[in-house]
């Protein structure tokens, strides 16, 4: 038999099945089954709201804003405000099917209908308290006002008042809503009667209304309703009495319940199950319990995915201005550490520490700082000791000094000139090393009183300084796809320069000491070449380097017979144009370093780009995990067998990257021995401890005399306490061992002079008690006032962002530390024509302590009267999302003198107009705040990134893959988003 039905097809089966059913039907044999549609009959089915039909059942669902009761037909409301406030600033008032916020007084609420703007009582526009409009305020084009009204509302007659719909929130209706001219009316279903309030719906109490009947029909009625109960188990009558589904059997019905319910004793009401308590409903972190169903939340640092149960780890590394140096990731969090010489403020960004602001840097005589580090300098007649802080008699000869002067060296080596700027002196950084920065090398020369400025303005020359004649210039260069970032090289000068001289066939092309020069790195994102051009694209991601040259023009090059001043003056600026035209070239293919503290810097930081595999890494590299790493300090590479290798006995290395390491100094001591892989001298190990020293800093040692001290190893000399103060003993190891008058408080230090604790001033800090010296702030922060007491108190004022026409940020000075006192900044989005602005605050800490001091506002312009869009002066923790009210918006940030806070980081982006209708509708539902998953969402940088690449540029969408974009966010935000598009997309 199975051989015969396996040559028939399976085709011809259903044919030869089809055909002798038909036969069976003409012949009355065979009786067939219809669906009966429930939703037709017994009043909807017994739905309050809609009513599905289903193959041998139905189901009935509810309208936003209300949930199915557990018996399964009728419909109640959701109060919204339950959760997060439901998104609102300050008040949240729930409604039957809806909610509604409110502001305080004073205030009013801005067009995404959740945050508040503070009210103006001057001018006649929309931010005039008595503008009339009952929702929206638009200005118009010739100053007037036009209202409109939130989407389910109509306008009003009068152009001003807003007619409440059935279209919002059911019109307050909980079962049917109808609408009439006057407003929605509101009804009941057959099984209930509607309340006072005109609103609700109550069951009838059958047996009350029956028994006002009249006695005549009453032994009728009474027999109907036993009739009816004898017919209840049937599913056809009142759903067999079951909470949901009903299903008749044999023997009765049986009910039964859907997922996320359980069916109780009675056999037919259903109980909510409370999923949390087995095994955590399945979630990695927190279970909250819904009717119905659950939700799963994850910890700070965690973010849900797309299964809705398991947590993943945030990684905050993903972006690169998350930390100013290095950013290590670890589960929950991330942390920030900075590169050697530099120290951690506000959290996230690194500063140049002063070295020289701590006890003079531990240099005996002069001191001075560089970026990264810094630099003991002896007066003439010394050297400096190997310790390279202190400073021992030079031999017979003065010891040479480093030249003051910038200086400029350019080499030609393959792939082109090579040029390094060589900082010795008078080095300052004016702005910050991330994104953009200034350098300044040398002493500027300006124009004195009575001197005068020649034509040009290009040089100055009078009675003060009679014999100096100098020329300035300015010259912009680009520096390829990379943005500014002082980063330090793996290569030192020292070998660079030695490399150049050594080949005969390089010398140096230049060769200039200038007296003065400024350098200006700015950094550019990818921009629009033409907005109307035939062939628009995007240049590429780069940096711009300003530069100011002045340089002395040498006089002993006037002679009267051949050259005189004006001769020597003009090959000089000759010399200078060829200088600079050498410079563009190797800016232009980033052969150009800066010199400071020995090491070289690079201007500008590369783009990553995908590279092939090395194959051979370079010198005092190793491969690891298909990456070539430095060798790090402590250890060098040994070729013979090409790994990275500890230092012996009796060798250090302090730098990273080398071949070999370098002897430590002084001969090694019986009884203490040297260690292996030793990082500086100072591990060398045989040196005098803190607290002793000797005549070159090696065993054995002396205790540091009454009255002095020293801190450090391997010294040959103690500090003083000065002000004729002593110590309690021998060998003392710091400052605070010196017997003071007073004993100074952290935030002072010790004036040896006056023997009075002292208020460490602005920019400066003390964290210790009894210290004879303050701290300078790192890098170009200060603090708010003087007393500081520790290095979060030091604060960088300036404004951040990123202002583009399609993406952009803005954020608080110094976030994410706390903000400065006494700041103020602005800034201004004006996006391309045609496009219009949408803002999403993740979260805002503004102190409401103070009053509203601190504050941060969005309007049309500066005019305190013109259109605001959002206002606060709070901390707000959870994300809003809005649209502006105007095509450009103004924006500014002020604190006054009273408490600070976190402040903010808030991206924007601009999307075509033509989305302006989808985009309000989707940032003015509460359910994109009501959800924590949602709000976690707004907060995700990374999610946030891709959502404002594809609003920005559409066509982006197909850069992301269907399963990248499944994987990206959960199925109730997709569900949600969904519902918003189809619904705009719909003709």
């Amino acid at each position: 038999m199975a051989t015969i039905i396996s040559r028939i097809g399976h085709s011809e089966l259903s044919d030869l099945y089809n055909r002798r059913i038909k036969k069976n039907i003409e012949q009355g044999t065979v009786q067939i089954c219809g669906d009966i549609d429930e939703c037709d009959i017994e009043y909807n089915g017994g739905c309050v709201h809609e009513c599905n039909n289903i193959p041998g059942n139905y189901r009935c669902t509810c309208h936003d804003g209300f949930n199915l009761a557990c018996d399964g037909h009728n419909c109640l409301d959701v109060d919204e405000c339950v959760f997060n406030n439901g998104g609102c600033q300050y008040t949240c008032v729930n409604t039957m099917g809806s909610y509604e916020c409110s502001c305080k007084e004073g205030f009013f609420l801005s067009d995404n209908q959740h945050t508040c703007i503070h009210r103006s009582v001057e001018g006649l526009s929309c931010m005039n308290k008595e503008h009339g409009c009952a929702h929206i305020c638009k200005e118009t084009p010739k100053g007037g006002v036009a209202c409109e009204c939130r989407p389910g509302f109509e306008l009003a007659k009068n152009q001003r008042g807003c007619i409440l719909t059935c279209n919002h929130g059911n019109g307050g209706c909980q079962h049917t809503c109808e609408d009439m001219e006057q407003g929605p009316i509101c009804r009941c279903h057959v099984r209930y009667t509607l309340h006072p309030d005109g609103r609700s719906c109550v069951e009838r109490d059958e047996t009350t209304t029956e028994s006002s009947d009249h006695n005549a029909t009453s032994f009728t009625e009474v027999d109907k309703r036993v009739k009816r109960r004898l017919l209840m188990e049937n599913c056809a009558v009142n759903n067999g009495g079951c909470d949901s589904t009903c299903k008749d059997t044999s023997t009765g019905v049986r009910c039964s319940c859907p997922v996320g319910f359980t069916l109780q004793p009675d056999g037919k009401t259903c109980k909510d199950i409370n999923e949390c308590e087995l095994h955590n409903g399945g979630c990695d972190h927190f279970c909250r319990n819904t009717i119905g169903s659950f939700e799963c939340n994850c910890w700070k640092g965690f973010k849900l995915l797309t299964d809705e149960r398991s947590c993943q780890d945030i990684d905050e590394c993903y972006f690169e201005r998350t930390c100013g140096h290095t950013c290590v990731n670890s589960p929950g969090g991330f942390e920030c550490v900075c590169n050697k010489g530099y120290t951690l403020y506000g959290l996230a960004h690194c500063g140049d520490i002063n070295e020289c602001s701590v006890n003079n840097g531990g240099c005996e005589q002069g001191c001075e700082n560089t970026m990264g580090g810094f630099e003991c300098h002896c007066h003439p007649g010394y050297k400096l000791h190997w310790n390279k802080k202190d400073c021992i008699e030079a031999e017979g000869f003065p010891a040479t000094k480093p030249p003051s002067k910038p200086t400029l060296n350019c080499s030609r080596q393959e792939g082109g000139d090579r040029c390094y700027l060589t900082c010795q002196a008078q080095v300052h950084i004016t702005s910050g090393t991330e994104d953009s920065y200034t350098v300044t090398c040398g002493m500027p020369l300006p124009c004195l009183a009575g001197a005068q400025r020649n034509g040009s303005g290009s040089y100055c020359l009078g009675p003060e300084m009679s014999s100096v004649l100098r020329i300035k210039t300015t010259a912009t260069f680009k520096s390829g796809t990379g943005m500014c970032n002082l980063k330090r090289s793996q290569e030192r000068l020292k070998e660079s320069l030695n490399a150049a001289h050594s080949d005969s066939r390089s010398p140096f092309t230049e060769n200039v000491q200038f007296s003065y020069v400024r350098l200006r790195c700015s950094s550019s994102g990818p921009r629009m070449q033409s907005r109307h051009g035939r062939k628009a694209g995007y240049e590429e991601e780069g940096s711009a380097i300003t530069a100011e040259f002045e340089l002395d023009v040498n006089l002993e090059e006037v002679t009267a017979e051949s050259c005189d001043l004006g001769c020597v003056r003009r090959r000089s600026e000759k010399r200078l144009r060829k200088t600079i035209r050498t410079l563009r070239k190797s800016i232009h293919r980033e052969q150009f370093h800066l010199h400071f503290a020995g090491s070289n810097y690079e201007l500008a930081k590369r783009l990553a780009r995908p590279v092939d595999l090395p194959e051979h890494c370079g010198k005092g590299q190793v491969l690891v995990d298909r990456k070539c790493v430095s060798c790090t300090v402590g250890t060098y590479y040994d070729r013979d067998q090409g790994r990275c290798v500890l230092c012996p006995a009796g060798m250090y290395q302090d730098e990273e990257g080398k071949n070999s390491c370098e002897v430590c100094p002084g001969s090694e001591v019986r009884g203490s021995p040297r260690s292996v892989g030793a990082r500086n001298i100072s591990e060398c190990g045989g040196q005098c401890p803190p607290g002793q020293f000797s005549h070159d800093g090696f065993l054995p040692c002396l205790p540091c005399p009454l009255g002095t001290y020293q801190p450090e190893v391997g010294r040959t000399s103690c500090f003083h306490c000065g002000g004729n103060l002593v110590t309690k003993h021998n060998g003392a190891v710091s400052f605070q061992e010196c017997e003071t008058k007073v004993q100074c408080s952290p935030g002072h230090y010790y004036n040896t002079s006056t023997h009075r604790c002292i208020r460490c001033p602005m920019g400066t800090y003390q964290m210790e008690f009894g210290q004879n010296y303050c701290i300078s702030c790192p890098g170009n922060t200060t603090t708010d006032f003087d007393g500081s007491t520790n290095i979060m108190q030091c604060k960088n004022r300036h404004c951040g962002g990123e202002m583009g026409d399609f993406t952009g940020y803005i954020e608080s000075p110094n976030y994410p530390g706390n903000y400065p006192a006494n700041i103020e900044c602005t800034w201004t989005i004006n996006p391309p024509p045609k496009r219009r602005i949408l803002i999403v605050v993740p979260e805002i800490f503004l102190p409401i302590e103070d009053e509203c001091g601190d504050y941060l506002v969005m309007r049309k312009s500066s005019l305190s009267n013109s259109v605001t869009t959002y206002e606060t002066c709070q901390t707000y923790e959870r994300p809003i999302a809005f649209t502006s009210r105007s095509k450009r918006l103004w924006i500014q940030f002020k604190s006054n003198e009273g408490n600070s806070g976190k402040g903010f980081q808030v991206p924007y982006v601009t999307y075509d107009e033509d989305y302006q209708e989808l985009i309000e509708d989707i940032v003015r539902d509460g359910r994109l705040y009501a959800s924590e998953n949602h709000q976690e969402i707004l907060k995700d940088k990374k999610l946030m990134k891709a959502l404002f690449d594809v609003l920005a540029h559409p066509q982006n969408f197909f850069n992301y893959t269907a399963q990248e974009s499944r994987e990206m966010f959960p199925k109730s935000f997709i569900r949600f988003l969904r519902s918003k598009v189809l619904r705009f997309l719909r003709p």
